[in-house]
């Protein structure tokens, strides 16, 4: 699974690359992100919570929503009532559920850091992982509410080679740097069927970049626990 996201607000990385993607109409809004340690942590709503939100989910060349991070959700209000099918990752994409959103409602989250966990004895050893230059992108899946909220979940697939060891069963959907591919991957595909590119990016998950891996005590503290670790682009 995908359980932890991380964007420092004011990262240079971020800026460089949105223009390297093409999304440059979106810069403003990311640089309008601001909090008061210039770092935003993201987590699932484990706490049945529909505030636990992305903010700036990139939902096409122009436009970001925040979206709260769990899928399964209902209107209610001016607020969205959490479900209780656990939906904060689409990993099974040929059920039913997925189906309409991985082909007209496909989305990027931009990241500094991903945190993945593995069990180890009774517990769980924790990683937060980092790019060892720029950023990262990563694949989502949103849907649009009657009242106007959104909810969203990050696209994850098979493990590839060596990320296994930080998580035995997934791998977040990192997406190429590379402005046609981030073009398909906004698109919709109205035909019936998933657009070829889309479906080779899912089919063939791949690291873009080299990754510093360093296992922490918690994600938001990110205490390291010993040396990082360098998980090369594949």
């Amino acid at each position: 699974m995908c359980g932890f996201i991380q964007r420092i607000t004011d990262s240079p990385d971020v800026i460089a690359l949105l223009e390297e993607v093409g999304l440059t109409q979106t810069i403003d809004l990311f640089v309008q992100e601001s909090s008061h340690s210039n770092v935003l942590n993201f987590y699932p709503a484990f706490g049945r919570a529909p505030e636990r939100q992305i903010s700036n989910l990139i939902i096409s060349s122009k436009e970001t929503v925040d979206a709260t991070w769990w899928f399964d959700a209902k209107p209610e209000g001016e607020s969205l009532r959490i479900g209780d099918r656990t939906t904060f990752n689409a990993r099974n994409l040929d059920s039913p559920y997925w189906k309409k959103f991985i082909h007209q409602r496909r989305a990027i989250v931009i990241a500094t850091a991903v945190g993945e966990s593995n069990p180890v004895g009774k517990g769980k050893a924790h990683y937060l992982m980092k790019p060892v230059t720029g950023a990262l992108l990563i694949g989502a899946v949103y849907r649009r509410f009657s009242n106007g909220k959104y909810s969203c979940a990050v696209v994850t697939r098979p493990p590839i080679e060596g990320f296994s060891q930080y998580h035995e069963k997934s791998i977040p959907c990192f997406l190429p740097h590379n402005k046609h591919a981030i073009d398909v991957w906004l698109s919709t595909d109205t035909q019936g069927s998933l657009n070829p590119e889309v479906a080779y990016m899912l089919e063939n998950p791949q690291l873009y970049t080299d990754l510093e891996v360093t296992q922490v005590k918690t994600f938001k503290n990110a205490q390291s626990m010993g040396a990082p670790a360098i998980l090369k682009a594949r």
